[in-house]
């Protein structure tokens, strides 16, 4: 039989040939525009590029069907205020640090980073692989919003202060931008914590408004200019070992998305992830050495401080736990899959890495 005859018998015409050569799937993806607010400017663009790095992945994943339209800190509601955007509509989606909403209950910290908390890749395989999402997305649902993983940015630096730090006396007083739950540990020594976002941060350590600040690590803080306002550059961050950035969909909206746009979003958010952790390991080397050639001054925290951090820490996280359910299950859950973790990390990853920081390549 000839193909047009063929044709004429099934009765299907060229339109309907066309049809069926369509791959499935591109018939079923709607055509949908969402906008997305982050908590970042653009001129950060580790963090920001992070933003346009999922939305490319989402467009070119969906041939531009799924786009999304993305927004600066600023740009539509204050970095700060992400949460509060997508939970109420104004927002399909955000990308954001989870510990900025800690005021409204201090659970929100383990979705970035808690103080003395797990390394980068132990933070995220909790998420993924320890039930750390299915913990974190149960408590979000409370706020109207789901989350998905989009970004880590290693160990972050501990801050820059005006003067040195050398005992536990020196903190007393201090006035430091530090985010999340870290602020009230630092509080337990002294400190008056400060709650800025990026942007905020330049003027009010340059006016005095604060004595000291964090943000992330070489490559940000010096784009930032914290080192023309404050000479004293610390180490570790201890209340960042390896902090996760989320992205959150308003929780109506991603029920109402197609299964295969589902998967996509999380796909692109792993896209994110890898890129802005290779970005760091490729920007920070350089912008340290940069930072010292201008005449910054590393310091590493004292044991007397990073001991006394610790047990301010221990005590908070048991005042909050007896008070806080929601706070202790996911504790307990991220210590549980933290120590084994480390058990394993001492025996090979630390052996290895404390012989080639020793032994450099050239």
């Amino acid at each position: 039989m000839k193909r047009r005859d063929f044709l004429k018998v099934t009765g299907i015409g060229a339109a309907g040939a066309a049809t069926l050569a369509a791959p499935a799937i591109a018939q079923s993806m709607p055509e949908l525009k969402w906008r997305l607010t982050a908590s970042w400017p653009k001129s950060l663009d580790t963090l920001w590029g992070a933003v346009e790095v999922m939305a490319k992945q989402v467009a070119d994943a969906t041939d531009n069907k799924f786009q999304i339209q993305t927004f600066a800190g600023g740009e539509i509601v204050p970095g700060l205020q992400v949460l509060d955007a997508v939970q109420n509509g104004t927002v399909e989606m955000g990308h954001t640090a989870s510990y900025y909403y800690f005021g409204k209950d201090p659970t929100f910290a383990f979705g970035t980073a808690v103080p003395f908390g797990p390394n980068q890749r132990l933070n995220q395989a909790w998420y993924m692989m320890g039930g750390g999402k299915e913990l974190l997305n149960q408590f979000y649902k409370s706020y109207n919003v789901t989350s998905f993983l989009a970004g880590n940015t290693g160990c972050q630096m501990g801050g820059w202060f005006r003067k040195e730090i050398n005992t536990v006396d020196d903190l007393k007083g201090l006035k430091m931008r530090i985010g999340g739950f870290a602020g009230r540990v630092m509080a337990k020594l002294g400190v008056v914590p400060q709650q800025l976002a990026g942007g905020d941060i330049y003027p009010a350590l340059e006016k005095g408004t604060i004595d000291a600040a964090e943000w992330v690590g070489p490559y940000d803080d010096e784009k930032l200019g914290f080192n023309k306002v404050a000479p004293h550059y610390y180490y570790p961050g201890w209340w960042e070992g390896g902090p996760m950035l989320l992205g959150i969909v308003n929780l109506d909206k991603w029920n109402s998305l197609p299964k295969y746009y589902q998967s996509v979003i999380e796909q692109a958010g792993q896209v994110a992830n890898s890129w802005m952790m290779a970005k760091y390991d490729q920007l920070n080397p350089a912008s340290l050495k940069k930072l010292l050639a201008g005449g910054t001054k590393l310091h590493s925290f004292s044991p007397p401080i990073m001991q006394a951090c610790l047990k301010a820490t221990r005590e908070l996280y048991a005042e909050t736990s007896a008070s806080n359910p929601n706070f202790k299950k996911v504790l307990d859950s991220m210590n549980a899959f933290t120590t084994n973790g480390y058990q394993w990390f001492q025996v090979a990853e630390l052996g290895y890495d404390s012989f080639m920081a020793r032994n450099p390549q050239s």
